[in-house]
């Protein structure tokens, strides 16, 4: 840790500097001024500082401080003055110790200590009561604050980060592992960014993410291209080589023009992020802006219609869209002559994920599935699963074919 002693004795400085460089790192200033000019290079932890100066005395350079950097480091004040009025008057400027000199250096080395301890647990606090406890990103409401703050001084690019079918990793795979794929995506975020930068979790699989001085529609696609890709390679890490759900992060951002405060580039960055959502996921959309595929008419709605990375994998989808999934194939097969099975598992919840992963492995990349309430839907068209319905009935599950 760091102290910065001001004094214009030199004499004094060094009697100071020789007893704290036993445990601190020290460095020096001659005058306020010079104490203001190395504060926010030296970004010291302590300030222990002479009260009487010529120019500038230690009160002035105080409020100096609080008003240029927004001081949140302790100053001790030091003084041969034994009035009480000059104690009270630093004690209400909000100083953390004030000592008298000359005093013995252990004296002095105990009180510094003191003072240095107790900073320790107050950012011990403060740490915990602005840190997401999983992954040690700030939490949703310290982000909003710190990101507010970067944002009125800093250009750059609010990012609003999802992870695409998390859940479903959480489902099938369970959720130790799942959390194993949440911290990678979290690592992942943290090796996009530079520093000054800031990233919070939003809650669950979502995180915000200011990048300084990035605006770039290239740089940013570069990043999403990137997580995309690593995310998928950790996955497999993780989960095994024959891993199939389409997991993936699709990116809202908006570009930061200077006038903006958070919620307002937050809300452009989420309808960014829902643009992504609608257009197949894992991607990047900026707000306010059109892709190259977005000016071309045709290829915008092949994007919206397609699925992207079809592995081999069944199509899960939410229960909504597996309603319309099914009545669509049910037209098909009863006009076409077709077999459409639907199949509805109530799995006992100490196998439940085991099954859905022995479940997705013994499905085609044509079925479609999805989970409602305690219940998991299956739809197989065009083919025969009599064979298959043996096997999973060894997984301990009530299965029934509703046709």
């Amino acid at each position: 840790m760091k102290v910065l002693i001001v004094d214009d004795e030199p004499v004094m400085r060094h009697i100071a500097s020789k007893i704290l460089s036993q445990k601190y790192e020290i460095v020096t200033a001659s005058s306020g001024i010079e104490a203001i000019e190395l504060f926010a290079s030296e970004k010291p932890d302590l300030i222990l500082s002479d009260l009487r100066m010529p120019e500038m005395d230690g009160y002035e350079m105080h409020r100096i401080l609080h008003e240029k950097f927004e001081l949140a480091v302790p100053v001790i004040f030091m003084t041969a003055d034994e009035s009480a009025e000059s104690e009270s008057i630093g004690f209400a400027l909000g100083a953390a110790d004030y000592i008298r000199k000359p005093c013995k250096a252990d004296v002095l080395l105990k009180r510094v200590e003191n003072v240095m301890n107790n900073l320790d647990k107050v950012r011990g606090l403060t740490v915990q009561a602005s840190t997401d406890p999983m992954t040690g990103l700030l939490n949703k409401a310290y982000a909003r604050l710190e990101i507010d703050k970067l944002i009125k001084t800093k250009a750059g690019a609010l990012l609003m980060i999802d992870l695409d079918s998390f859940k479903l990793v959480n489902d099938v795979y369970g959720h130790a592992l799942g959390d194993c794929v949440l911290i990678s995506a979290v690592e992942l975020i943290k090796r996009i960014m530079q520093p000054g930068d800031l990233a919070g979790r939003l809650g669950g699989d979502e995180f915000v993410c200011y990048l300084c001085n990035v605006t770039a529609e290239s740089a940013l696609q570069e990043k999403a291209i990137f997580l995309n890709d690593e995310l998928i390679y950790f996955a497999k890490k993780f989960l095994g080589e024959d891993f199939e759900i389409p997991l993936g992060v699709s990116v809202g951002v908006a570009i930061n023009d200077m006038q903006s405060d958070y919620e307002k580039l937050l809300a452009l960055a989420d309808a960014a992020l829902y643009q992504v959502k609608q257009h197949g996921k894992h991607g990047l959309a900026i707000s306010g802006e059109k892709s190259q595929s977005e000016k071309d008419e045709t290829k915008l709605t092949q994007m919206i219609l397609s699925e992207r990375n079809i592995g081999q994998a069944a199509y899960f989808v939410d229960e909504e869209t597996f309603k319309h999934i099914y009545r669509l194939l049910n037209r098909i097969a009863v006009f076409q002559n077709q077999s459409l099975h639907l199949l509805s598992f109530v799995v006992q919840a100490d196998s439940e994920p085991d099954f859905k992963l022995r479940l997705f492995k013994l499905l085609n990349n044509s079925d479609c599935i999805t989970q409602a309430g305690d219940k998991i839907l299956v739809l197989i068209f065009g083919r025969d699963i009599d064979s298959q319905l043996v096997s999973w009935k060894e997984f301990q599950v009530v299965c029934e074919v509703i046709k």
